[in-house]
């Protein structure tokens, strides 16, 4: 962090007034950070007062730029996009007067018309039988909140709901103002900075395996209403960057934990409700947040001991603590869900994903102890290490990173047995099964005992409640269940 950062910033208030889109976004992402990392409170505070004078700025300013994916929900500015069931109510509820259908972006209204059927008899006068029905004309005032709250009253089961309001591909239209949802302000209620007054922590500073055999985290199950209140906060985190997960839009409201990882760091993590379970692994995911500003999210794809973890980080903090945080997450999923072999999907590290290309996301794994579970790719990648020790400023290739991330990645934590799972997919225990339920499907579950059978009766209830960590904790226990499904997955 530079020493003369308050200078930097008190600059920054002479260009706010004529910048234009490309100065304020550069501008905006760099108090942010600075927010996020600050060296001292009074930077900080300068930061935020910095960044609502941005978002004034920006509301003068029109650009498509505001826009982009990369640096979208800046306040003052606003965004269209198509949004699940889940979180379109989620959205009208938070900001009822900001959120509405961008009439001028659906191209595909005629979707509307089979419910606008249901709901309005004389529409059928005319739709059945006529061209080019003027759908917008006959809604009149009605719009989002209508729309949801017809679906609502539809007579289907909650997942047939989000499947017919999803169909419709209903482009909304946020204008996001001065809100809190902002990039610009979303923050967590006051609560201590940690000032950076050293050198941020480097990748090579970090070591899994010692986060791993740290002390667990301090964690809080948030009250059902605390942690809805968080869970509104991620919704609308992410919906303002364009993103949404599975885990986010259909949470257990009653299982939110907070965790302080340290460093200002805070980690809200959770599973998702019963309806939504997965038939076999289990689902938890998170957002964290520095020094009260969100940074990225992780989720978990869990089975016994081996959990499949995706990362992310926005893009504002790359420069920040990545690799500390990162380790303090796979510390977290250890500490609670019990797993000691982690997995990365090849899209994480390259796969038909240019960004991690370009980022060289395969080596920022690979220092940190992963491995390629291919016995190619293991061979290529300790030859480009080689390489990389041999000739100073070579940097690989993107052609070679493609080739790198065309297989999944893993590090063993104390405890698992190498290799273990290196040829485990579970698309082979899925085809192998085929038939719900699930459970009882097994080959040759017909030798097991009374009490494994009493066992696997007992993990197929903690599916159906409770927190899926106690349904890991369970299957990790039931030696014959988990080489049962790991001989299946294995090819």
């Amino acid at each position: 962090m530079p020493s003369n950062i308050l200078d930097e910033l008190a600059q920054a208030r002479g260009i706010l007034d004529t910048a234009d889109a490309a100065e304020l976004i550069r501008l905006h992402e760099r108090l942010l950070f600075v927010r996020a990392y600050p060296p001292s409170l009074e930077a900080a505070r300068l930061a935020d007062r910095l960044l609502a004078d941005v978002g004034v700025r920006a509301a003068a300013v029109e650009s498509d730029a505001f826009a982009e994916p990369e640096v979208s929900g800046i306040a003052g500015t606003s965004l269209s996009a198509v949004f699940s069931y889940e979180v379109a109510r989620r959205l009208v509820r938070l900001y009822p007067r900001s959120v509405s259908i961008n009439w001028d972006a659906y191209q595909e209204s005629e979707r509307l018309a089979p419910l606008l059927a249901l709901t309005l008899p004389l529409f059928r006068e005319e739709w059945p039988v006529e061209a080019h029905t003027p759908i917008r004309e006959w809604l009149g005032r009605r719009d989002l909140a209508w729309l949801l709250d017809v679906v609502k009253r539809v007579a289907l089961d909650e997942c047939g709901k989000a499947a017919m309001y999803d169909s419709l591909r209903v482009p909304l239209q946020w204008d996001l103002k001065n809100s809190q949802a902002t990039r610009t302000r979303m923050r967590l209620p006051a609560g201590k900075l940690y000032c950076h007054r050293e050198a941020l922590l480097r990748r090579s500073d970090v070591s899994i395996a010692r986060e791993l055999e740290a002390p667990p985290l301090p964690c809080t199950r948030l009250t059902r209403e605390a942690g809805r209140r968080i869970l509104d906060r991620i919704v609308a985190t992410s919906a303002v960057r364009y993103r949404e997960l599975y885990g986010f839009s259909r949470p257990d409201e009653a299982n939110v934990l907070r965790v302080a990882a340290g460093r200002g760091v805070e980690i809200f993590f959770f599973g998702v409700a019963p309806l939504y379970r997965l038939p076999l692994r289990a689902y938890h995911c998170g957002m964290f947040f520095k020094n009260g500003v969100p940074a990225g999210y992780v989720e978990t794809l869990s089975l016994f001991d081996r959990a499949e973890v995706g990362f992310n980080l926005y893009y504002t903090f790359r420069e920040g603590e990545s690799a500390w945080i990162y380790a303090q997450l796979l510390r977290l999923a250890r500490q609670l869900l019990g797993v000691n072999c982690f997995s990365v999907d090849p899209y994480q590290i390259g796969h038909e994903n240019e960004e991690a290309i370009q980022s060289g996301a395969f080596w920022f794994y690979r220092k940190l102890g992963f491995r390629p579970v291919d016995p190619a790719l293991l061979r290529l990648t300790e030859r480009e290490e080689r390489r990389l020790l041999a000739e100073p400023g070579y940097r690989t290739p993107p052609r070679t990173l493609k080739r790198l991330a065309c297989g999944s990645i893993v590090y063993e934590a104390p405890g698992a047995v190498p290799g273990e799972w290196d040829r485990f997919q579970i698309r082979e225990v899925c085809r192998g099964v085929r038939d719900l339920p699930v459970f009882g499907r097994f080959p040759g579950i017909s030798k097991w005992s009374e009490r494994e059978r009493r066992e696997l009766a007992a993990i197929e209830r903690a599916k159906k409640s409770g927190s899926e960590a106690r349904y890991l904790h369970l299957m990790q226990r039931h030696v014959r269940l988990r080489e049962a499904v790991l001989r299946m997955g294995s090819i």
